[in-house]
């Protein structure tokens, strides 16, 4: 049995991040889509929402389970029994990138191998990252994430700018008093 995993944050979950968990389930008996922790990014989502936005975005998909780890990727491999690691490559930039942790995860665990997939060419400039800082400043970005997951965002992003003008209001005040 051939079972894949597919780490990334999540933050949010994109066409891009489906497509690629579409054509890995057709290569793959199981795909383990591992929502992992990143202690170098500040997430909007927690990771139980990032876990329920991929279960809903990927229910009807049997042989496609959602789970969560922290820590080495090989290490969680080999916990689940997975041979695969599956990663997505926009640019020559995710290659090097994508290129050098391929070797240390070989270097870790010589069974471990991972397969690369090109992106989408429709897909190949996204990432969360940009995405994310798009609607913050009021871009609509809704062709580029499942609809509920582009609804979630809308909201998480009202109640940050609300939060946000709170605080203001508050600085205001205090200054004045």
């Amino acid at each position: 049995m051939k079972v894949a995993i597919f780490p990334g944050t999540f933050d949010p979950l994109t066409r891009g991040h489906m497509d690629l968990i579409k054509r890995g389930r057709a290569l793959f008996d199981q795909l383990a889509v591992a929502v992992m922790t990143n202690s170098t990014k500040h997430p909007l989502f927690s990771i139980d929402e990032r876990v329920a936005q991929i279960k809903e975005a990927t229910s009807g998909m049997n042989n496609v389970s959602v789970i969560t780890a922290s820590g080495l990727t090989v290490k969680l491999m080999n916990k689940i029994g997975a041979d695969y690691l599956m990663r997505g490559l926009r640019n020559t930039t995710d290659f090097q990138y994508e290129r050098d942790i391929a070797a240390m995860n070989k270097f870790l665990d010589k069974d471990v191998e991972t397969v690369f997939f090109l992106a989408d060419p429709k897909y190949q400039h996204l990432s969360s990252s940009l995405l994310k800082e798009v609607a913050m400043n009021g871009g609509d970005i809704s062709e580029y994430l499942p609809g509920q997951i582009n609804e979630a965002l809308n909201e998480r992003l009202k109640e940050r700018k609300l939060k946000l003008v709170t605080e203001q209001n508050e600085q205001t005040e205090t200054k004045h008093k």
